[in-house]
């Protein structure tokens, strides 16, 4: 953006995202269409499979659990330089702590891939938000510094886009592979609504009070909250695919 302008980057971010489609058309082979029926139990129609994950205790929680993570997630991207910049650091600080949570989200959701599918994926879904909470908390109560900033932006990239294996993950488990883009589909929309709350909340507490720090410190109580959640989800098949 320094170099040629937004709207330069702006194209180049569009061609990012149509690479994405092209890349994933070879994909297709590997629908949930052409899945074999042994993981699936017996036939199911699309608005049966909804009717059954709305009604699911555990796909409920998951689903709210997931409302924070685009939360925090979005409010951090959008205001984490703004924030910076209010405490005096020179922009650049901005602009890498959201590069280092970037390059740490590749290693985190790749470890949180491989845990996942050691241990139970609600347990590794309620620590990933504990640690969020409470590397939120420690960020707040410590002298903000490049070293503090850069080392919070480490923590909560491992711990970033981690909860997606987990989360897809037991979806996988509790409804079977049939419909996993529908049911994923409708968890991510609350992602996405919490996203679009973080990113507003952090405009208009800062407008009415001068500061982001309530909204940091609500992000923590609810990743504390987040975490507390995902304790009572069994992580089992629905009755349907336990009977077959």
């Amino acid at each position: 953006m320094g170099s040629l302008g937004w709207e330069m980057a702006m194209l180049v971010l569009g061609a990012s995202a149509l690479s994405m489609a092209i890349f994933a058309m070879p994909l297709t082979p590997y629908s949930g269409a052409n899945a074999s029926s042994s993981n699936n139990g017996p036939s199911q129609g699309l608005l049966e499979a909804l009717w059954e994950a709305l009604n699911n205790r555990s796909f409920l929680l998951l689903t709210a659990g997931f409302y924070v993570c685009g939360f925090q997630l979005a409010f951090v991207t959008v205001h984490m330089p703004a924030y910076l910049r209010d405490l005096g650091f020179d922009p650049w600080l901005g602009t890498w702590s959201i590069a280092v949570i970037g390059l740490c989200n590749v290693i985190g959701s790749y470890v949180a891939g491989i845990v996942s599918g050691k241990y139970s994926k609600s347990l590794v879904l309620g620590i990933i938000y504990f640690v969020r909470a409470l590397s939120i908390v420690v960020f707040m109560l410590l002298p903000t510094s490049t070293f503090s900033v850069l080392g919070f932006s480490v923590l909560l990239g491992l711990f970033w886009l981690a909860t997606v294996p987990p989360t897809s993950g037991l979806i996988a488990v509790l409804f079977g592979t049939r419909y996993m883009a529908l049911l994923y589909g409708v968890v991510f929309l609350s992602h996405q609504i919490g996203s679009f709350c973080g990113v507003l909340l952090g405009g208009v507490l800062y407008e009415m009070n001068g500061s982001y720090d309530v909204v940091w410190w609500l992000s923590a109580v609810l990743a504390l909250i987040a975490s507390i959640l995902h304790w009572p989800i069994k992580e089992q098949p629905v009755q349907r695919l336990a009977a077959a």
